[in-house]
């Protein structure tokens, strides 16, 4: 019953064949794999869940975000050296001293101190150091010769530093560190668009394995019609045992390339369950859903090289990384210089307290600065009793081995990062340029495929006929089943190759080309 049941599906397969040739309407190559892909089973996947699928579980993704998150907080710390700094101190203190004079005041002047400081500090982006700060002073004293117990002393002051020769490269980590966020972000774009290319691939390369084996179920069937149809004529005496030889050893080596096939396909399948992170549920394989599509608009290929060396993500890392390293280099070659800063400062005094009598023989004096802490800091603030200050500092490195050397080393990484970015815009080139090659042909290449399927199959219906009326033998008519499992792979191999190209060159591109027809 089995042999009768390969027998006649083997034939209806052949007999299809034939009827399509002798129909007015020319061959389709995929007209004939319908029945044996449907008999394909697996879980259906569409390309956009997929891609969707790696993201969410791709480690190199995880990694890249990951890389972009650290390069965020050290941008943010470096931000963070310009930041406002306010600062305060409180503390209190006390001092008995013996009295070595009659003008001490008492024979052990005991004083109580507080004192206090705030203020603000911070640096600009150009360089200048700016720091406003108030103290003040509360001083208790047993002397008689005070004129003011407690005594509130109050100082204001706006101090400035700005290098004059190298203020905006006090920047220069802050620059690097921007320019490595650009880095880590171009990458993460880059890992994103790497990642569905190559699910993409994968996902092409599932069809193509997935027809191949179709095909091959196909060839599996001829071979066992061919030996059942071989062994009934030999049966008749219209052939000879040679050539029920022939088909039996073509049945053998068709079965086990079915098995190849069924391998290749769980195979590539397994790849892509381990590439989204996702196993197909309780299925043995994945089953592609979405056909690939096979036209795509091109522009020239010099514009396309030509629009992706400034928009190739990877290519957007690699002069990032190249400018960080530079910002450094101007910095480092800066230090190696002498350094001059314009300094000065601005600022008032206060004075004030509770006004004391200080008997002086036969006088009685009192201080005409009386008046509680807020008159105090009110004539500090109001510079009542200014102050200020201007000068230049002047450093002179001699020798600077650090600097000099640290200069040397960022300077050799420049020149590292010029010739990377070089060799990879040659690498770039070469592959845009191959892949649009690729899919210039792809109309080209399906036409001469789908005309190689045409002609096996015509082979096969004038070779049937010939072998029914005994002008050709089993083996030749297995030779003719072998050319057409071969034309229609190379088929779905050149249906792919357009696909996996356009993926391929959409990647390089930073998702540009090709357009989409």
């Amino acid at each position: 019953m089995t042999h009768i049941y390969a027998f006649m599906r083997g034939f209806f397969f052949l007999l299809c064949l034939g009827s399509v040739l002798e129909a007015a309407e020319p061959i389709a190559p995929d007209s004939a794999l319908a029945v044996a892909l449907q008999a394909i089973h697996g879980e259906p996947l569409r390309l956009h869940a997929a891609k969707e699928a790696a993201l969410a579980r791709s480690a190199p993704v995880q990694i890249a975000q990951t890389q972009v998150r650290a390069a965020t907080g050290v941008v943010q710390r470096e931000r963070g050296t310009f930041d406002p700094e306010v600062f305060a101190e409180l503390k209190r203190s006390g001092n008995d001293q013996p009295a070595s004079s009659p003008f001490s005041g008492a024979p052990v002047v005991e004083q109580k101190q507080t004192s206090g400081q705030a203020g603000v500090q911070m640096t600009l982006p150009i360089g200048t150091e700016l720091e406003a700060s108030v103290v003040t002073t509360r001083l208790q004293t047993n002397s008689v010769l005070s004129s003011l117990n407690p005594q509130y002393t109050t100082t204001g002051n706006l101090r400035f530093r700005q290098p004059i020769l190298d203020g905006f490269f006090k920047r220069k980590d802050l620059t690097s560190a921007e320019r490595l966020l650009d880095a880590a972000q171009a990458r993460y774009d880059d890992v994103v668009m790497r990642t569905q290319a190559q699910v993409e691939v994968l996902y092409w390369n599932l069809y193509a394995a997935e027809r191949d084996l179709a095909v091959q179920m196909l060839v599996r069937d001829q071979a066992e019609a061919l030996l059942n149809e071989a062994q009934l004529r030999a049966k008749a005496g219209l052939v000879g045992p040679n050539q029920v030889a022939n088909a039996q050893v073509f049945l053998a080596s068709q079965r086990l390339a079915l098995l190849d096939r069924e391998e290749a396909l769980d195979r590539v399948s397994d790849d892509l369950a381990a590439l989204i992170g996702v196993r197909p549920e309780g299925r043995v394989r994945f089953w592609p859903v979405d056909m690939p599509q096979r036209q795509f608009d091109l522009p020239p290929v010099d514009q396309v090289v030509a629009d992706v060396l400034w928009e190739n993500k990877s290519l957007i890392a690699i002069r990032a990384d190249a400018e960080a390293l530079k910002a450094l280099a101007k910095g480092a070659d800066r230090n190696r210089l002498p350094t001059v800063d314009l300094v000065g400062a601005v600022g008032g005094n206060g004075l004030s307290g509770t006004g004391q009598d200080v008997i002086f023989g036969a006088d009685t004096l009192r201080s005409t600065a009386s008046g509680g802490y807020g008159d105090a800091l009110s004539q500090a603030l109001m510079r009542d009793f200014p102050t200020w200050e201007v000068g230049v500092q002047v450093r002179i490195p001699i020798g600077n081995r650090a600097d000099t050397g640290e200069f040397e080393r960022l300077r050799a990484e420049v020149g590292r990062a010029d010739q990377l970015y070089a060799e990879a815009v040659r690498n770039l080139e070469t592959q845009v340029r191959a892949e649009c090659r690729a899919l210039e042909n792809g109309n080209a290449r399906l036409e001469v495929a789908s005309a190689g399927v045409t002609a096996a199959v015509e082979q096969v219906r004038i070779g049937l006929i010939e072998y029914r009326n005994g002008r050709t033998t089993a083996f030749e008519l297995a030779r003719l089943s072998a050319d057409f499992a071969t034309a229609q792979q190379q088929y779905s191999q050149a249906l792919v190759r357009t696909a996996r190209a356009a993926a391929n060159l959409q990647y390089l591109t930073a998702g540009q080309y090709p357009l989409k027809k």
